[in-house]
């Protein structure tokens, strides 16, 4: 068995669109375009952004 490494605080949709200022929708269309972070699942329906990877987005983001 591999052991899972922590992933930090984890965001989920609502703060992650506050962070970024994107919609719900804009979130998921940059996903499936590949220029935004996937989400993990944290449970069986729920998902979660690690903050770390939030902020590195943000971080290369021309209007930043």
């Amino acid at each position: 068995m591999t052991e899972a490494r922590p992933l930090g605080p984890l965001l989920r949709r609502p703060e992650v669109e506050r962070e970024t200022g994107l919609s719900r929708s804009t979130i998921y269309e940059r996903m499936d375009a590949g220029t935004f972070p996937r989400p993990r699942r944290i449970g069986r329906r729920a998902v979660a952004w690690p903050a770390t990877e939030i902020e590195a987005w943000k971080a290369e983001q021309p209007f930043a």
